[in-house]
C-alpha cells in the first residue's frame, strides 16, 4: 500500500468538545480503484478533493453504496472497532444488489487498519467520543450509457463524532403517504439513493416539529418498519418489540446487537410485525412504556413521542428505562470496558 502523509495536520484547529456531526474530517483517506476486472492501487492520501468526470455514472444512475461504523479508544489508548465483520458483510451485500464489484476482505480491513493507525489522534477517549468511519464506493467510469459501470472508486473517510442528537427531545412522525422502500427493492441495502429519497418527506416532518419519520409498509402504511437513521424498538408492558428485517428494512448491526444483549439480560424481546393501530392502542391503555431507536450514529436513542394524523402521543413513564440499561451495556462493549461479547471487539494493531 502506498502511503502519503499530510504535511499539515488540521487537528489542532478542531474543538472536540463542540462537534457537528459530519462537518470535520480527519487528516487522511483511503482510496482504491476498480478497473479491468480487479481492485488495485490501494493508497492512503491526505484528505482532499478528488477529480471525477461530470459523466461519471454515479451522477447519472446512482451506483453508490456506503457503510457507517465507529472507532473507539479505551482508557489505555487502544483503538477498537465494533463488529466490523458485519459492516464488511453488509457492504458487499449492498454492492451486489447495485451490481457493484464486491470488495475483497483483505483490502477492506487493510484500509481500515492503516487509516485508523495513522489518524489515531483523532479518536478521543471517553464514552460518547468516537471517530465515525465511512467506507463507500461509487461508479467512476466516464460514460452515460445506462448500464452498470466498469470502473469504481472505493474510499474510506473519517469524521470525529459525539452523539448524533445530543441533548435534543426526539419526536417522530408516522408516515402514511411516502414510502422508504418496497418489497423487491433496495431497502435492505445501504444504497445512497435510499437516503436521498427520504430527504423531502423528512423535510416536511421537520417543518411540523419532528426530527425523523417512522416509515410504514409501502402497501397499506399500517405496519411499522424503521426510522430514517435507525431501527426501532417498542416496549409494551414488559416486552421489547422490533420489526423483523426484510428486503425493505435495513439489517442494522446495532439493532441485532441490542437484541442479543437484551436476551443475555433475560429481557423479553420479540421480532414481529407491529401495526400503527397496536401502537396507538398500547399508548391509550398505558402499556406503551418506551420507544427507542438504534443505529451506528445514534447508538441507542430514546424517543419522546410520535405523531399520527395530526395527533401527538407523548411517551411518559416513571419506570427505569430499558434503553438506558442497554446503552450502558453496549457502550461498555464498544469501549472494551467489559469481556462480555468480546468477540464483537476488533482491535486495531
Amino acid at each position: 500500500m502506498n502511503i502519503t502523509l499530510t504535511k499539515n495536520s488540521r487537528i489542532s484547529n478542531v474543538d472536540f468538545s463542540n462537534l457537528q456531526f459530519g462537518q470535520i474530517f480527519s487528516d487522511h483517506m483511503f482510496v482504491c480503484d476498480y478497473f479491468d476486472g480487479e481492485w488495485s492501487n490501494e493508497r492512503i492520501l491526505p484528505y482532499s478533493d478528488i477529480k471525477v468526470s461530470p459523466s461519471s455514472r454515479v451522477f447519472h444512475y446512482g451506483q453508490a453504496i456506503f457503510e457507517g461504523m465507529k472507532a473507539y479508544k479505551d482508557d489505555k489508548d487502544v483503538i477498537w472497532l465494533f463488529r466490523p465483520d458485519e459492516n464488511f458483510k453488509r457492504f458487499n451485500i449492498s454492492s451486489k444488489r447495485l451490481a457493484i464489484p464486491e470488495i475483497p476482505e483483505k483490502i477492506f480491513f487493510n484500509g481500515l487498519n492503516e487509516l485508523l493507525k495513522i489518524d489515531r489522534d483523532w479518536i478521543k477517549k471517553g464514552v460518547g467520543n468516537s471517530l465515525y468511519v465511512r467506507p463507500f464506493v461509487f461508479a467512476s467510469e466516464p460514460s452515460i450509457n445506462a448500464t452498470e459501470a466498469n470502473a469504481y472508486k472505493f474510499m474510506i473517510i473519517c469524521t470525529p463524532a459525539k452523539s448524533y442528537y445530543e441533548n435534543q427531545e426526539i419526536w417522530v412522525k408516522i408516515e402514511e403517504k411516502f414510502s422508504r422502500a418496497a418489497k423487491g427493492g433496495v431497502g435492505y441495502a445501504k444504497a445512497s439513493g435510499n437516503y436521498a429519497a427520504q430527504f423531502y418527506p423528512t423535510q416536511i416532518a421537520k417543518n411540523e416539529g419532528f426530527q425523523q419519520i417512522i416509515w410504514t409498509d409501502s402497501n397499506n402504511h399500517n405496519r411499522v418498519e424503521e426510522a430514517g437513521t435507525m431501527n426501532l424498538f417498542f416496549k409494551i408492558n414488559d416486552t421489547l418489540i422490533t420489526s423483523p428485517t426484510s428486503d425493505s428494512i435495513l439489517d442494522g448491526i446495532t439493532r441485532k446487537s441490542i437484541i442479543e444483549i437484551a436476551k443475555s439480560l433475560k429481557i423479553n424481546i420479540e421480532e414481529r410485525d407491529i401495526t400503527v393501530e397496536e401502537l396507538i392502542s398500547a399508548h391509550k391503555s398505558g402499556s406503551l412504556k418506551e420507544i427507542f431507536g438504534t443505529g451506528t450514529a445514534v447508538t441507542v436513542l430514546p424517543i419522546n413521542g410520535f405523531g399520527y394524523r395530526g395527533n401527538r402521543f407523548s411517551i411518559i413513564s416513571n419506570e427505569e428505562k430499558t434503553s438506558d440499561l442497554l446503552k450502558i451495556k453496549l457502550n461498555n462493549i464498544q469501549y472494551a470496558r467489559t469481556k462480555d461479547f468480546s468477540h464483537w471487539q476488533y482491535k486495531i494493531t
